[in-house]
């Protein structure tokens, strides 16, 4: 099942059908326990609602109400050997593959609500950075109590010329108004999603795919609980809380992105977040 934030309110789309939800509160819809289960009675007590030209669906928001996103960092192989390269003239480098090879994961901060983009939104490259890439992370939506419910896809923008200036920058190279997208729905499966879900990141500049990767969640690292384990540790989330799971697909050193570009990652079966490059 899924559920989209839309502008007049929030639809459960569960078998091919739309149902209008009659809880209207982001927050208190999703920070149940239970929501796959209160998800389907709900299908049971709803008239399913048909678009058409006459009645378009609304448009869709970000999935977010006043939840933060927080993100997971060297939690692939490639992430790691990227963090390494670009960390290396600061002598940073050999940081990222403590880190790999640690119990503790890397988990940092990335975005308040209100600095979220959602699907077709406009994200953006820093003013003050040469080297930017978009990072495909399936993202992790957990309740109050720390249980995991539901999926959806971020995309974790990142400045690899700061961060890769000094370990110590971290925050500015992930954290700055239009870094985080998620979208284009928040998915809520009745089981976790199989390791064989793949993760495809295309980069389309004027017109022509400029770069594409892909990468299935069996080469991650750390695990979804074992990174919620962490981040709920001595944290609390009174509405529920977004982590991004790191990534494993990352465009070549001789990459970076421009004004323009589009950015598709797609993560079946929870969709496509499509954001463009401001």
């Amino acid at each position: 099942m899924k559920l989209f934030k839309t502008e007049h309110g929030i639809l459960l789309e569960s078998d091919d059908h739309f149902y209008r939800l009659p809880e209207t509160d982001w927050d208190t819809a999703v920070n149940r326990d239970d929501l796959h289960s209160w998800l389907e009675t709900q299908t049971q007590k709803l008239i399913p609602v048909t678009f058409s030209e006459d009645l378009p669906m609304p448009a869709v928001l970000s999935p977010i109400g006043s939840q933060e996103v927080w993100a997971s960092g060297v939690t692939y192989f490639r992430s790691r050997t990227a963090r390494m390269e670009e960390s290396e003239k600061a002598g940073g480098g050999n940081f990222y593959d403590r880190v790999y090879d640690a119990d503790r994961p890397e988990l940092f901060f990335k975005s308040t609500a209100w600095r979220v983009v959602g699907h077709q939104g406009t994200v953006r490259i820093r003013r003050d950075s040469t080297w930017d890439v978009p990072e495909p992370e399936l993202t992790l939506f957990a309740t109050e109590s720390g249980k995991l419910v539901g999926y959806t896809i971020g995309n974790d923008m990142s400045s690899r010329s700061i961060e890769g200036e000094n370990p110590l920058y971290l925050p500015q190279a992930k954290s700055y108004t239009g870094s985080a997208a998620l979208g284009p729905c928040l998915y809520v499966p009745s089981e976790p999603l199989s390791e064989n879900t793949l993760i495809d990141l295309s980069i389309v500049r004027g017109g022509e795919e400029v770069f594409n990767g892909e990468v299935t969640l069996s080469q991650m690292k750390r695990k979804p609980e074992e990174l919620l384990h962490f981040l709920f540790r001595e944290m609390s989330f009174p509405t529920g809380c977004y982590l991004m799971t790191g990534t494993g697909v990352i465009p070549p050193s001789d990459f970076t992105l421009q004004s323009g570009d589009v950015v598709h990652i797609t993560i079946e079966p929870i969709g496509t977040l499509t954001n463009v490059v401001g």
